[in-house]
C-alpha cells in the first residue's frame, strides 16, 4: 500500500468483532480477560466437586436460572443447542427416581469384586431425595443427524454438546456456592419413562442440584480410594497414538418417602455422635431412614405374622403336609412359634393374622379370610379379584395401626408358598423358572422340578399380563394380599416396614408397582436362601442387613433385623455427642 493509500480510515464494523487483522497481529493474546479472571476461573474448575450430601434448603429461582442459563450458553455442534433441561422438585418423582438408582446401583455391585462392590454400596446416594432440585439434562436427537452441521460425521456430537452444557451448569453452580452431583446409575430408559420423555429425546443422567452439606476438598472417589488422579503426563498423547507412550487403559473391576430436609435431620444427628461417619455401615442408613420418618424414639415394633393355606400342594411341592401351616399359627399365638419367639427376644409385639388356614377361624388370631374360590395356579387363580382386593385393604388397616407402634416386621406362614412367591417373583420381575426355583425346606430334586413345572404351567396361563393385582390375584397368596396391605397401610401411615425372605418380601414389590413411593419405608432385614430373594431386593433397590443363608419364614429374620435397628437407635440416645 502507498503511504497515500494508508490514509484512508478502516471499516469498521458496527456488530461484531471491530478489532483489524494488524491489532491482532501486534498482540496475539489481546483477547485474555486478565489474571484476576484466570485466576478465578482456575479456582472454580479445581474446586468443582460431585456433591452427595444436601441442605434441604430451597434454591433460589434466580439463581436455578443462572445455572440454567450457564448450560443454555454452552458450546453446540452447529449450533444445534439439542439440550433439554427438566427441572423436577416434586418429592414424589425424586423419590421415584431414587428408587430406579438404587436397584441400579445395586444391579452394577453385583458385577463387581467383592471389595469393589461393598466399597460402592457405601457411597451415599441420598442426594436425589436430600437435593431440592434436580434437573435431568435431555438430548433432543430427533433431527436426523446428516441434518445437523457436523454431525454426519460425529453422529454423537449432539450428546457431546449436552456434556458441556452440563459443565457450564456444574462450575457455575459451584461459584454460587450450590452444589451439583451427576447421578449416572439409572437404565436409561426407566428414568425416560418416569419424566414421559419422547421417543427420540435421550437423558444424560440426573444433576442434583442443592446447598451442599459437605465441602470435600478433593473429589469424592478420589478420597474414598476408589481411584487416583492420573498425572496430567499420564493422559497426553504427542502426535499420534504409539503403544510405547500410550495412556494406561481404565482399571477394570468386573466379576416417596422421607422428606429431604427430615433425610438432612437424620444424618446431621447421626454427625454429631462421638464416632466416625457411618461407622455401621448399613445399619447407619437404615437408623437414618427410622428417623428421618419420625422414629428417632422407637423402642419396639410389631411383628405382623400372616398365615395361609395353598391348594398348590396338591401337586406334591412341599415336603410337609399343609396341616403344618395351622399347627405353626397356632403355636404362634401361644407364644412358642420360632417367629413369636424371635419377636419377643427383640422387644417386639406379635398380631398373628388367619387369612386362610384350614379348619374353623383360629383362636386368639385376627381372621380376615377370603370368601371366595381357592385355586392351584395351574387351573385356577390363587383368589379371587375380589376377595385379594379384600384381603389387601384389611392389610392396609393393619398397616396404619402397627406403624403407629413402632416398626413393622413382615412375616409369614403358608406350606407351599415357595412355590407361590416363585410364580409370583417370575411374574413381577420378567424371571424365568429355572432361575428361581430352588429347594425349600426339606425339598428333593424331584420336588424342585415339580414346582417348576408348576410355576411354568402358572406364567403360561398368565402370559402378558402386567397388571400388580392381576398377577397377586392369580398366582399369590391371602398371607401376601394381606402384607401387601400392610406395607401400603404402614408407609401411608409414615411408617418403617422390615421385610423378612421372599414370601415377605414380594409384598413391598406388590406395593411399589401400586403406589412408588412405599420404597423410601422399606428395609431389608436379610437376604434368604431363595434364589430369587436377592433379585427381588435389587428390585426393590434396598441392600439387606442381614445374610444368615435362614431358611424359615415366619418374620424371623425381620425381626432380627428389626432388633439391631432398635439396638442402633438406642445408642444413638446414649452416644456422646460432639460440639
Amino acid at each position: 500500500m502507498t503511504e497515500e493509500g494508508s490514509r484512508y480510515p478502516r471499516p469498521v464494523p458496527s456488530v461484531g468483532d471491530d478489532s483489524s487483522a494488524a491489532q491482532r497481529a501486534a498482540d496475539p493474546a489481546g483477547w485474555a480477560m486478565g489474571e484476576d479472571v484466570v485466576e478465578a476461573l482456575r479456582r472454580v474448575v479445581g474446586a468443582r466437586r460431585d456433591i452427595r450430601r444436601y441442605r434441604p434448603d430451597p434454591v433460589p429461582e434466580h439463581l436455578l436460572r443462572a445455572v440454567l442459563e450457564a448450560g443454555h450458553a454452552a458450546p453446540s455442534v452447529g449450533h444445534s443447542q439439542p439440550w433439554r433441561f427438566v427441572v423436577v422438585t416434586d418429592p414424589g418423582t425424586r423419590a421415584q427416581a431414587a428408587h430406579l438408582a438404587d436397584r441400579a446401583r445395586l444391579q452394577q455391585a453385583a458385577g463387581l469384586l467383592p471389595d469393589r462392590a461393598a466399597r460402592m454400596l457405601d457411597l451415599k446416594l441420598e442426594g436425589l431425595r436430600e437435593a431440592p432440585v434436580g434437573v435431568v439434562v435431555a438430548c433432543d436427537r430427533r433431527t436426523p443427524a446428516s441434518g445437523v452441521l457436523g454431525r454426519a460425521t460425529f453422529p454423537d456430537a449432539d450428546l457431546w454438546s449436552c456434556a458441556t452444557a452440563i459443565e457450564n451448569m456444574w462450575l457455575t453452580a459451584r461459584a454460587h456456592g450450590l452444589g451439583m452431583g451427576w447421578v449416572t446409575l439409572f437404565e436409561p430408559d426407566e428414568l425416560a419413562a418416569l419424566l414421559h420423555l419422547p421417543e427420540g429425546v435421550e437423558t444424560l443422567g440426573w444433576l442434583c442440584l442443592g446447598w451442599p452439606d459437605e465441602r470435600p476438598p478433593e473429589p469424592g472417589l478420589q478420597r474414598a480410594a476408589w481411584s487416583r488422579k492420573l498425572p496430567l503426563d499420564d493422559v497426553i498423547v504427542r502426535e499420534r497414538w504409539d503403544a510405547a507412550d500410550a495412556p494406561v487403559p481404565a482399571a477394570s473391576h468386573l466379576a416417596p418417602g422421607p422428606s429431604a430436609d427430615r433425610l438432612v435431620a437424620a444424618t446431621d444427628e447421626a454427625d454429631a455422635l462421638l464416632s466416625p461417619p457411618e461407622s455401621l455401615g448399613v445399619l447407619d442408613r437404615a437408623a437414618n431412614r427410622v428417623v428421618a420418618l419420625g422414629g428417632a424414639d422407637l423402642t419396639s415394633g410389631t411383628l405382623v405374622l400372616v398365615g395361609a393355606d395353598h391348594p398348590v400342594t396338591a401337586h406334591g411341592v412341599s415336603a410337609y403336609p399343609a396341616s403344618t401351616t395351622r399347627d405353626v399359627l397356632t403355636a404362634s399365638v401361644e407364644g412358642t412359634s420360632l417367629g413369636v419367639a424371635t419377636a419377643r427376644g427383640a422387644g417386639l409385639a406379635t398380631l398373628v393374622v388367619d387369612a386362610g388356614v384350614s379348619g374353623d377361624p383360629l383362636a386368639g388370631a385376627r381372621v380376615h379370610r377370603g370368601v371366595g374360590e381357592r385355586g392351584d395356579l395351574l387351573e385356577r387363580d390363587a383368589m379371587t379379584e375380589t376377595d385379594t382386593r379384600a384381603l389387601v385393604a384389611a392389610g392396609e388397616g393393619i398397616g396404619a395401626e402397627t406403624a403407629a407402634r413402632g416398626l413393622v416386621c413382615l412375616g409369614e406362614v403358608g406350606i407351599g408358598n415357595t412355590t407361590v412367591a416363585a410364580a409370583l417373583a417370575c411374574a413381577l420381575l420378567g424371571l424365568q423358572p429355572e432361575d428361581v426355583v430352588g429347594l425349600g425346606a426339606g425339598s428333593d430334586a424331584g420336588m424342585v422340578e415339580r414346582k417348576r413345572a408348576v410355576v411354568e404351567g402358572a406364567l403360561a396361563r398368565l402370559s402378558g399380563e402386567s397388571d400388580p393385582l392381576r398377577l397377586l390375584a392369580a398366582l399369590g397368596g391371602p398371607e401376601i394380599a394381606v402384607l401387601t396391605g400392610v406395607v401400603l397401610g404402614a408407609a401411608r401411615a409414615g411408617g418403617v416396614v422390615v421385610l423378612d425372605g421372599l414370601a415377605a418380601s414380594l409384598p413391598a414389590v406388590v406395593a411399589s408397582r401400586l403406589e412408588p413411593g412405599v420404597q423410601g419405608h422399606l428395609i431389608a432385614g436379610q437376604v434368604s436362601r431363595e434364589k430369587a430373594h436377592a433379585l427381588v431386593l435389587r428390585e426393590l433397590g434396598l441392600e439387606p442387613l442381614l445374610s444368615l443363608r435362614l431358611r424359615s419364614g415366619e418374620g424371623v429374620g425381620a425381626c432380627l433385623a428389626a432388633s439391631l435397628v432398635l439396638q442402633t437407635l438406642a445408642m444413638r440416645r446414649v452416644v456422646a455427642r460432639t460440639r
